[in-house]
């Protein structure tokens, strides 16, 4: 499972209403599609390749009156997959800082009835915070970012301890991993990125892990003009290779500060 960078570029992550059609480019490629999207900023999708998602959630539990784009869920070809983009939280503390542990508590009261279906989960996509300082290049810039607070670490740690495996984490347990690079102050460059963007298994899934990574290549390949186009190539989890045949998820996500 992973994503396919020319499909999230073929599917902005602020399109516009939900995905009751599918745009004729993603399905001459292959791709069925659902997303949520709104007008102003936030959109998240999820593609499978060869086969028709079919929609659990078109939101996330918890708060009926939110009615920001964050969060859709669909079953792959036996694989549950939800796709997320969590609220940003800055400036903090503030009103945008509350919504998003509000909103991270929701998460993790979802998980814990997700965790515990007979069948593979998958919760990916833009967490938006920094689980340790592991997870970001040395430097003291960001202290005050709601990306990098104690709080959404410590509800980030409560997801954990459900028994949800991190994709990267797990293979990767030591290695100098980003997703996002701003692309200011050469950070791109210098590799002075961030890990803002998950995968998170439940058991089931987690024993069909064999290889997880990020594609930087991805972020490579495209113009630095538009901080959108940035942030949604910059952030590129993949897993990948379960040992039984699949239909891959695909997620498109962009980032507005």
């Amino acid at each position: 499972m992973g994503p396919s960078s020319k499909a999230r570029r073929g599917l902005p992550s602020r399109a516009e209403g939900d995905g009751l059609g599918i745009p004729h480019a993603i399905e001459k490629a292959g791709y069925g599609a659902v997303w949520r999207g709104e007008k102003s900023w936030n959109g998240v999708a999820i593609l499978a390749r060869g086969c028709e998602p079919i929609v659990t959630h078109t939101s996330l539990p918890g708060n009926p009156s939110d009615k920001q784009s964050r969060y859709i869920e669909a079953a792959v070809n036996g694989v549950l997959v939800g796709n997320l983009y969590a609220p940003n939280g800055n400036p903090q503390p503030g009103p945008k800082f509350k919504y998003k542990l509000a909103w991270l508590e929701r998460l993790i009261e979802h998980a814990a009835e997700l965790y515990a279906l007979d069948a593979p989960v998958v919760l990916a996509g833009d967490y938006n915070f920094v689980p340790t300082d592991a997870d970001i290049y040395p430097t003291k810039s960001y202290k005050d970012n709601a990306l990098v607070q104690p709080q959404p670490r410590a509800l980030f740690a409560r997801l954990l301890d459900q028994g949800w495996i991190d994709a990267i984490r797990t293979l990767h347990p030591d290695a100098k991993m980003y997703t996002f690079w701003d692309y200011m102050r050469n950070r791109w460059q210098r590799d002075a990125g961030l890990r803002l963007d998950h995968l998170l298994l439940n058991g089931i899934a987690a024993n069909r892990l064999v290889k997880s990574g990020v594609d930087r290549d991805v972020r490579i390949t495209l113009r630095h003009g538009s901080r959108c186009a940035v942030n949604r190539a910059g952030r590129a989890n993949r897993l990948e290779e379960y040992r039984k045949p699949h239909c891959p998820q695909r997620r498109p996500n962009g980032d507005h500060y």
